[in-house]
């Protein structure tokens, strides 16, 4: 690995790509030295007598002071000086814990997860998600922003999580605790940009273009330049991987990494980290967020595809939400019908060639061939939420509903992700929030969301707006418990019923009944069928018939707190408003 600082035996090693600058020099305890390059722009020196704990920086051209762009840590900030530090000193406890299974995802934002917003906080709590059945945490971005409050799409030190969370000796002790409980960590990664706020690679280097896109310079992944640009991208991703235990990464908006190489960087970066943790016997897995409509994203490299092991994708997310609020706008034009839901069950994707009234082309490849555990789906997230005008959660868009949803999303053949409060019912927020200590970039942000939301929209640069999002599950009350047990059986019953664990989509029947969907899902051996009701009046319908035996009622909403009045006699069902029933045969 060519980049960042190094501990060896008696010293530290500096690399540092970058051909920018007339005159490169490090500055480090107390010493400025000159550091030597090649033709390339490639720059390394060792100096003896450094250890981890010492601060350091690159000097540009004699005054501009600058942190080194593969930094581990940045206690002060972005704009202050990198800290060594030696990954290998941490004493791991996690060596003899096995990998439990991709199954789902629990994703939650560091900073609004726990009063403390460390991830000392969220450690505190990993006996209650462990206990509701989660097995896998998703960790929104930690990499190093400006200011202490930030989702963490703003990062620009990709190897050195956020001081305000802890810095890197704490993500390690969570990532171990969560290994001691058999859990394991997912971290969302951002590869596709950099943050407004403390980004200096392009003085170090022809980092950037903006040759592919109309908003402005990207990372330049083809271009003359691209090999030392990859190289930091793929460094990054392993460095993380192994360096923090990780057991996977999710890859931010895939979409916007504009590559017309004959291996696109995120089959490259899928197979180098497969490789590595085939190497260390845990594998690595690779989930990406893509709206490129395509399967190609987790199709087998040997067949064209780019080797990912699920993807994101909004269709699911999309239909539900505009079947339940009724929504016609931006993203939800091309949505609103209770068939689409069904429809996408069957078909992983939605949208599968149709022109789309959001994007104004043609939109989405057919997906049914794929196993439902390549799709990543969810009712909620931080992106669906977050990018509403105040950050509202369907428990407060659609009263009564969470139940039902529940359901949906833990009935579906797909891999489910539940974003942090869902499995309660939190009705705290999560709108957008920054605190860049620009403060000409932080009047720009706020006019920004004004201008896209309304005078109305949260101050994203108000401290009280962090404190909007943060979340509050002892105000949930009984209600909450009950909506718990559901998660907690409903996620027990994906583990124990072969029918309902992700599977290939083929073994999914799913069918509209005006506002009701009926999922059927059949093994080898059983079957198991979901109602949910997506709107607030009561429905009648008439059950398909079971292959064996006969449809017998195993989780009815009402009992865990939803709206009562399931009634199940033989194939008839009664169903109130936002009703949800699980039935098993035989």
């Amino acid at each position: 690995m060519r980049f960042g600082a190094d501990v060896i035996e008696g010293g530290t090693r500096f690399r540092v790509w970058a051909p920018r600058p007339r005159q490169l020099e490090l500055e480090v305890s107390g010493q400025r030295l000159t550091v030597p390059r090649d033709a390339l722009g490639w720059g390394e020196v060792v100096v003896p007598g450094v250890g981890p704990g010492a601060r350091y920086c690159y000097v540009l051209d004699g005054d501009r002071r600058r942190p080194d762009p593969a930094s581990r840590s940045q206690p002060e900030g972005v704009h202050a000086p990198s800290e060594v530090v030696d990954p290998t000193r941490y004493r791991w406890q996690d060596t003899d814990t096995l990998q439990p299974p991709l199954t789902s995802l629990y994703e939650l934002h560091v900073g609004t997860f726990s009063p403390a917003g460390t991830f000392d906080g969220v450690a505190e709590r990993l006996a209650d998600l462990q206990d509701l059945g989660f097995d896998v945490l998703e960790l929104m971005p930690v990499a190093t922003w400006a200011g202490p409050r930030g989702w963490g799409y703003d990062g620009v030190t990709w190897l050195a999580p956020h001081a305000a969370y802890g810095g890197p000796e704490r993500l390690r002790a969570l990532v171990d605790a969560c290994h001691q409980r058999g859990m394991a960590v997912v971290l969302d990664v951002v590869f596709n940009h950099l943050g407004p706020e403390g980004n200096y690679l392009g003085e170090y280097g022809p980092y950037f273009t903006d040759r592919h896109t109309g908003w402005g310079e990207a990372l330049d992944l083809d271009g003359s330049a691209a090999g030392p640009v990859r190289a930091f991208i793929l460094h990054a991703a392993r460095a993380l991987a192994a360096e923090f235990h990780l057991d996977g990464l999710r890859l931010d908006a895939v979409h916007a990494l504009v590559d017309r190489s004959p291996q696109h960087l995120v089959a490259e970066l899928s197979a180098a980290l497969h490789a590595d943790g085939e190497e260390r016997g845990r594998p690595v897995w690779v989930i990406a967020e893509s709206d490129l409509g395509t399967p190609r994203v987790v199709e087998p490299a040997e067949e064209g595809g780019w080797g990912c092991d699920a993807l994101w994708h909004d269709d699911f997310h999309d239909a539900l939400q505009a079947a339940l609020t009724g929504e016609q706008t931006r993203r939800y034009a091309d949505f609103g019908r209770v068939s689409q839901v069904a429809r996408t069950l069957e078909r992983g994707f939605c949208q599968t060639g149709r022109r789309s009234i959001y994007r104004g082309r043609r939109y989405g490849e057919p997906a049914a061939h794929l196993d439902g555990r390549r799709i990543v789906v969810y009712a909620q997230n931080h992106d669906q939420v977050g990018n509403r005008t105040f950050g509202e959660r369907l428990s407060t868009l659609v009263p009564g509903c969470a139940h039902a949803v529940a359901v949906a999303l833990l009935t579906s053949p797909f891999l489910p992700l539940v974003f942090m409060g869902e499995e309660y019912g939190e009705v705290a927020p999560f709108p957008f929030f920054t605190s860049f200590g620009d403060a000409v970039l932080g009047r720009a942000v706020r006019a920004a969301r004004r201008r896209e939301y309304g005078a109305g929209a949260p101050d994203p640069q108000d401290p009280a707006t962090l404190e909007m999002a943060r979340l509050r599950p002892a105000n949930a009350g009984a209600r909450g418990e009950g909506l718990r047990r559901l998660y907690r059986t409903l996620l027990g019953l994906r583990r124990t019923r072969p029918s309902l664990a992700a599977q290939p989509l083929a073994r999914t029947e799913a069918i509209a009944e005006g506002q009701a969907v009926v999922v059927r899902r059949a093994s080898v051996r059983e079957e198991t069928l979901a109602v949910y009701k997506l709107g607030p009046e009561a429905t009648q319908l008439l059950l398909p018939i079971p292959r064996h035996g006969e449809w017998r009622m195993i989780v009815d909403a009402g009992d865990f707190g939803g709206p009562q009045g399931a009634q199940l006699e033989g194939e008839r069902l009664s169903l109130p408003g936002y009703g949800a029933i699980v039935c098993a045969a035989p």
